[in-house]
């Protein structure tokens, strides 16, 4: 495949991150407003999130399928443009079912951004800058996760929420061209045809999972919609598994998961990010109704972690390619749990703004690590699926772990706290809530302690034994 000059092709994965994650959250602080002018209950402006949502957690892995077939190129762009589109939609849409379908389309387009970008760096730069360029897409997710309630916010009520949508447009489309310019064209070599009904049932799976969830959150689990989601999620996994056993090109290769490395690093990518995203849900949620701050200065609390997460993330890429990933996951992880256990504590607005720091900048030594051990413990003919099922099972955790812990919270609400530690008189559901991250965390340290590859000279790459850990950089676990 054609070099491309890292510096190029981070121009352009850069700034597509930045609006999908800002995508994400940017609406978040302009519902109410939405819901005035469409005259739409709560439960109605919940689709303006989970919709996106929805297409995301089914898209991300029949992307990285598909892009073992057709090229960067021609997938990133079909990407912007149905963002863009997305976006359009969004702007102009005179009730909620049109905005609402506009967010579907957006997401369709967004879903795909993620895993092209970290398939790309995989693909196009060299091994020994590969863990520095995730690191800096990490640092990216960082920003615009900490950035997008704040740029939601602001812009929402000086310009309107439209104006949010305007903005998302303009950006994809400036991006288009530079993506036709920088990402190869290239076919990859030894693409092979794959089993596209099975890849629709396991994105129809994780998307019922998400739903079905999300409405526990709002409804309980007794409610039809909860449970009736949950049930037909069931039902889709159990077909997608039957076929997977039937079919000469199933989907998802089952060979790929005999990859005990690759395996565990699924595990990690979605516990750790149940506790990441608890924690940007629940720490601002925290200080809005336990120390009565205004949602906008609520969103100030996650600034110092979204700094710091983008001055880490390019140092924990380059400690990547020098010194391996387990060392730095186990780390990240552990950091991850005191933390948890901090904010679980206390219920002042600087306690939480310091655990969110040390939470986020532990996921971020968790994130770019996991990533590159996950894509140099496959072949290259798997990295792409590989990939796209690493970054699903990120975003499935993404979704279902602050909706459950929604429902954990609304049923302690009053109830003591279990952590002794906690002293505050308000506020103790969430203590519980953050306790059960650590909880989390510590399944996480065993799966990232499992990723020890087998045999103290060689890593098993598939069923193959790979070159020696001291000769190559992805292997160095």
């Amino acid at each position: 495949m054609t070099p491309t000059p890292a510096r190029a092709l981070l121009a352009v994965l850069l700034p597509a991150m930045l609006i999908t994650v800002i995508a994400s959250d940017m609406v978040n602080l302009v519902l109410p407003s939405i819901g005035a002018e469409f005259g739409a209950s709560e439960a109605e402006l919940a689709w303006v999130v989970t919709g996106f949502l929805l297409m995301f957690s089914i898209g991300i892995p029949l992307y990285g399928r598909v892009s073992d077939r057709v090229s960067l190129r021609r997938l990133f762009s079909f990407a912007l443009l149905t963002y863009a589109a997305g976006s359009l939609i969004s702007a102009l849409a005179p009730d909620l079912l049109v905005l609402v379908l506009g967010r579907f389309v957006t997401g369709v387009g967004a879903a795909a951004i993620p895993v092209l970008s970290i398939i790309a760096v995989t693909r196009l730069m060299p091994g020994e800058r590969r863990g520095t360029g995730i690191g800096v897409i990490s640092a990216t997710t960082g920003v615009g996760t900490a950035a997008g309630p704040a740029i939601g916010g602001g812009i929402g009520q000086f310009l309107g929420w439209p104006a949010l949508f305007w903005l998302m447009l303009v950006v994809a489309l400036l991006l288009l061209p530079a993506a036709l310019r920088v990402l190869p064209d290239e076919t990859p070599a030894g693409a092979s045809r794959f089993d596209l009904p099975g890849g629709i049932l396991l994105g129809l799976g994780a998307g019922l999972i998400l739903y079905g969830i999300t409405q526990a959150q709002v409804a309980g689990f007794t409610a039809p919609s909860s449970w009736l989601s949950l049930l037909a999620a069931v039902v889709a996994i159990a077909l997608f598994a039957w076929r997977t056993s039937r079919v000469p090109q199933p989907f998802i290769p089952p060979a790929l998961f005999t990859n005990h490395v690759y395996r565990n690093a699924v595990a990690v990518a979605f516990l750790a990010m149940i506790v990441n995203l608890g924690g940007l849900v629940f720490v601002p949620l925290l200080v809005v109704d336990v120390n009565g701050l205004t949602p906008g200065a609520g969103a100030l609390v996650m600034i110092p972690a979204g700094v710091a997460v983008a001055a880490v993330s390019p140092l924990i890429g380059r400690l990547t390619d020098r010194i391996g990933t387990r060392p730095l996951v186990l780390t990240g992880l552990t950091v991850m749990g005191a933390f948890t256990l901090f904010l679980s504590s206390f219920a002042e607005v600087l306690p939480a703004a310091i655990g969110m720091l040390g939470l986020s900048v532990g996921f971020i030594f968790v994130l770019t690590p996991i990533i590159t051990a996950a894509a140099g413990a496959l072949r290259p003919d798997q990295v792409g699926v590989g990939l796209g099922i690493l970054q699903g099972a990120q975003f499935l955790g993404a979704g279902t772990g602050p909706a459950l812990l929604g429902v954990l919270v609304t049923a302690r609400q009053q109830s003591t706290a279990i952590n002794p530690l906690y002293a505050a008189h308000e506020g103790a559901a969430y203590s519980d809530a953050f306790l059960t991250l650590a909880v989390v965390v510590a399944l996480a340290l065993i799966a990232a302690y499992r990723m020890q590859p087998k045999g103290s000279h060689t890593t098993m790459v598939g069923d193959t034994p790979a070159r020696p850990a001291r000769t190559g950089r992805d292997d160095r676990i």
